[in-house]
């Protein structure tokens, strides 16, 4: 597996990057199709932050974690990940058996703007999108980790928008023309 181990605002030490890549690399007794994943370590203030991106046959495995130590950090994260491919590796397999995975990428939040300046479009984001049913497009949400998630519905081939409640479930927005 190719682990891509990339700094922001600190400096990346040779034992840093190997207890990484040691971390990362215990992911791959999970899932096999593992090729890639995508570190990101930074600083801001007292606060490590360790950001983990992992695609997976079309899938986004993605998990953060924040502490006042890196090591824990990366630790923290691994083992975030680790429950999440666990809880999601029988879906993902049928799914994979079924009709495979479909190619998605992640929706990201945007920083907030400074409260005297108008507000305004800092970033565009742009990806493929290919139909998927709703109970799949729930699924990716919780794997990106995100509270909602913008598809393609397979039955309508609209684009809809599933979120997840304050209250545990799930809600999904429809366009009406």
């Amino acid at each position: 597996m190719n682990i891509i181990v990339r700094g922001k605002q600190v400096n990346v030490t040779n034992a840093l990057r190997q207890h990484v890549e040691k971390r990362v690399g215990k992911l791959e007794k999970y899932l096999d199709e593992l090729e890639e994943a995508q570190v990101t370590l930074s600083v801001e203030k007292d606060r490590h932050r360790v950001e983990v991106t992992i695609p997976v046959k079309g899938i986004i495995i993605r998990g953060e974690e924040e502490s006042g130590d890196m090591y824990g950090s990366v630790d923290a994260v691994i083992e975030k990940l680790e429950k999440q491919i666990k809880k999601y590796k029988t879906k993902l397999a049928k799914k994979t058996r079924l009709n495979g995975l479909r190619e998605l990428v992640a929706q990201s939040q945007g920083n907030g703007a400074d409260e005297e300046e108008e507000p305004q479009v800092l970033r565009t984001k742009r990806f493929a999108i290919k139909p998927m049913p709703v109970d799949e497009a729930i699924m990716q949400m919780n794997l990106l980790g995100h509270n909602f998630f913008v598809f393609s519905n397979a039955e309508t081939e609209q684009v809809n928008v599933v979120y997840q409640r304050k209250d545990g479930n799930y809600g999904l927005i429809e366009p009406e023309f």
